[in-house]
């Protein structure tokens, strides 16, 4: 599923604010995984570098946090 991006803003943003809304419509469950750097690279057909930097916003935010070896999910949201 592949969603039309505006190349003339941020593209890690519109990424980053889909992945929220996915959170925030309960698509991704809290404790549920999100998608990995590749998945998101090929979803959105960008770089892994942009990839990264949409995950690395989401952790900043705290609405996901990454297991070492096992992926990244969302973070759970009780007294936010």
């Amino acid at each position: 599923m592949s969603t039309e991006l505006d190349r003339s803003r941020p593209v890690w943003r519109q990424i980053a604010a889909t992945i929220t809304g996915r959170i925030a419509d309960g698509t991704y469950a809290p404790g549920s995984r999100v998608p990995s750097v590749v998945e998101i690279a090929a979803e959105w057909d960008v770089a892994a570098s942009t990839a990264q930097k949409v995950l690395a916003a989401l952790k900043a935010e705290g609405l996901v946090r990454s297991e070492v070896g096992l992926g990244t999910f969302v973070a759970d949201q009780t007294g936010m």
